[in-house]
């Protein structure tokens, strides 16, 4: 069975993929397209359905409905070692009688390829990945990072159409951490392999991935770039869990053809191409590093709304200190802002009497049905 039409060869397509276990739904039916060469992050708290998307497109389970395709090719009947992808999960696996170049040939060895090419290809992936001066290792011989890189090493040396990822990332330190992201996006770009992700960490998403696909309860709420999820989040529970936002409840407000989301801080537009309904209920992010905080209202000129309160709270937290503002019209409200360091003095000692500028540019307005959720440790 071959894609539909209008499905670029080359791509990962899920359509109507779903997976239930009796009364649970771990899947919701779900479609998805990964261009050929994209690196996509599945990104979501624990229970979200983000690796049971990436089982399913490995093989691992079998989807409760639809058809997964690869290169125009119906692949959800293969099974797992006939299908031109590969897994790299989150304790490696790697085999520990073997030295680094044997666990990296694995793959090949049991296609019975020549010796030659065999040798040859090992070489290559290891100066792609710098580990030529450790192929005579033992796993137990080497750092977290260096396992990780011999993990996706083998996972790429018979030259797989996909790469799915597990959690790869998840035991190293925040330091070695970061370098594999880089390392990570580097390779991945240079081999030009699409990579699927899965990953409950935001900042690692952003750093690595083209595109990210937000999930909850077994569904993708958002998939969209890492700038566009950031300052333009469709949902509730997509602005709460990307990133820190400040969520205003609010009401929507018609004039004329115009719409305003109306909270306790004041109005703020709708986008007009946006749909909503007369008094329906809708929620405001607003990104807690746009805010300012002064101690006299800022100029007229100033774009944005201004609103008189008092610092209920401040925390020194290195680059940036948190600003907890509570408005004078709405006591029971708190809004978190993030300033410079250097800059707190004045209007930010606690419980001082200040002003909050709201920049209109930078709000968002959704009436999309979410939810906060507790952000993962």
């Amino acid at each position: 069975m071959t894609v539909e039409t209008g499905a670029e060869r080359g791509s990962l397509i899920l359509r109507g993929v779903s997976k239930t276990y009796g009364d649970f739904t771990a899947v919701a039916p779900t479609d998805l397209e990964v261009p050929d060469g994209e690196f996509l992050a599945l990104l979501g708290p624990s229970g979200s359905g983000k690796t049971t998307v990436l089982r399913l497109i490995g093989g691992f389970v079998r989807p409760s409905t639809g058809h997964v395709f690869l290169d125009g090719q119906d692949i959800t009947d293969l099974p797992i070692f006939d299908r031109p992808c590969n897994t790299v999960f989150q304790d490696y696996a790697l085999f520990p009688h073997m030295r680094v170049r044997d666990n990296i040939a694995f793959g090949l060895s049991v296609r019975h390829r020549p010796r030659s090419e065999i040798g040859e290809r090992v070489e290559k992936i290891l100066a792609s990945v710098g580990l030529e001066s450790l192929k005579d290792r033992y796993p137990s011989q080497l750092s977290g990072g260096q396992r990780q890189r011999v993990a996706l090493a083998r996972a790429m040396i018979c030259e797989p159409r996909l790469i799915l990822l597990d959690e790869p990332l998840a035991a190293l330190d925040a330091n070695l951490r970061q370098q594999m992201q880089e390392q990570l996006k580097s390779i991945q770009r240079a081999l030009q392999i699409t990579f699927v992700f899965v990953t409950h960490d935001q900042s690692e998403a952003i750093a690595v991935a083209d595109r990210i696909a937000v999930m909850n309860a077994g569904r993708i709420e958002q998939i969209a770039t890492p700038t566009d999820l950031y300052y333009r989040p469709q949902t509730p529970f997509v602005a709460d869990f990307f990133g820190e936002n400040n969520l205003l409840p609010g009401q929507i407000a018609m004039s004329g053809s115009a719409a305003m989301a109306r909270t306790a801080i004041g109005d703020f537009p709708v986008p007009a191409d946006q749909p909503v309904v007369d008094a329906a209920d809708c929620v405001v992010a607003v990104r807690p590093e746009i805010l300012e905080v002064s101690a006299a209202p800022p100029p007229e000129t100033a774009n944005g709304r201004t609103v008189p309160g008092r610092v209920a709270q401040v925390l020194f937290g290195g680059p940036q200190t948190r600003v907890t503002f509570v408005p004078d019209a709405a006591t029971d409200l708190t809004v978190i802002c993030l300033v410079p360091s250097q800059d707190v003095a004045g209007p930010y000692a606690n419980d001082e009497p200040a002003f909050l500028n709201i920049p209109d540019t930078y709000a968002v307005v959704s009436t999309e049905p979410g939810h906060p959720k507790e952000k993962p440790t």
